[in-house]
């Protein structure tokens, strides 16, 4: 603890309000990545999933680009070191958000975000499967349990429509929780390689999403050359889904794990799902169906009961 002299009371009113300006990119953090979706639905009016892809993370390596300059930060060298990248910009941009881009042409943008919450019970599946020192307890089983439920009741089958219309929704669904898994190889994948480099996250970030950038603007000419239709919706809900939802907001991730820790900053997942929702009854007149809240609820009982330990509180 420092320690206190004559002027202790002036630093922690400076404490607070440091700690406030966190509370607000927290809340700014859950607005933007809830809305993420919504913005993915409206870009689609005038763009194909995978231009809709390649804009987001060419806006968001050029905004990630300003603090790599501004602090004049060291881009990552070694081609061991850029292979590792590589592939976590593959898992972790690349496949789940064109997975997401073209679920949203099917499926309420709302599902899409409820799906969104599972990533760290995919997270903790992928774990246990690849990492030894990974096991599965009772506590974990039960959590993984009342997961797959409310997954379960996101989903009703039993509800979709017979015919091509109801295949694409379970396959938009799936598609879903496809991406969810490519967020969980990619969280492991990068516990296990890039663990004890000598980068900060804003390195890792910047360099992830530019090759992320580069590979998805390979796949263009092959899988995206569709006319463009632009328009005001469409330009503006890019330069929010990319400039902020995959730049700015990879900054104040970051900033908001060395204030309160990855645990508490990690609960901006059950947020996420709520605005997203809120955002495609508002705005898009989304219907709202009983099995969607009360099944996210479920599955966020399921992440919180598996990250509980034994004798333990769990962390808030």
């Amino acid at each position: 603890m420092p320690e206190r002299g004559p002027g202790h009371g002036e630093e922690e009113r400076m404490d607070g309000a440091g700690n406030r300006l966190v509370a607000v990119r927290f809340t700014l953090l859950a607005l933007v990545w809830g809305a993420s979706f919504l913005f993915i639905r409206v870009a689609l009016d005038g763009l194909s999933p995978v231009q809709v892809v390649f804009g987001r993370l060419a806006c968001g390596a050029a905004v990630l680009a300003v603090p790599m300059l501004a602090a004049r930060r060291r881009w990552p060298r070694g081609v061991r070191v850029w292979g590792h990248l590589t592939v976590i910009a593959l898992l972790l941009c690349v496949a789940p958000f064109l997975l997401f881009a073209w679920a949203g042409q099917h499926i309420p943008s709302g599902l899409s975000s409820i799906y969104n919450a599972t990533t760290p019970i995919t997270t903790l599946l992928v774990s246990l499967a690849v990492l030894p020192d990974e096991r599965l307890t009772r506590t974990r089983t039960a959590g993984l349990v009342v997961a797959a439920a409310g997954v379960l009741l996101v989903a009703a089958p039993w509800t979709a429509p017979t015919g091509g219309a109801g295949t694409r929704s379970l396959l938009a669904q799936a598609a879903c929780l496809a991406a969810t898994t490519c967020y969980g190889l990619a969280f492991v994948y990068s516990r296990r390689f890039l663990r004890g480099t000598p980068y900060d996250p804003t390195t890792i970030a910047a360099a992830q999403v530019t090759v992320a950038a580069v590979v998805t603007a390979a796949l263009v000419p092959f899988a995206g050359a569709t006319p463009v239709r632009w328009s005001v919706p469409v330009v503006a809900s890019m330069v929010v889904l990319g400039g902020i939802g995959t730049g700015v907001a990879y900054v104040w991730n970051t900033r908001i794990i060395q204030a309160w820790g990855a645990t508490l900053a990690s609960t901006v997942t059950y947020l996420t799902p709520v605005v997203g929702v809120s955002l495609g009854i508002v705005v898009l007149g989304e219907p709202l169906h009983w099995n969607g809240p009360v099944g996210a609820a479920l599955v966020i009982l399921g992440i919180l009961t598996s990250r509980s330990r034994p004798g333990r509180t769990p962390a808030r």
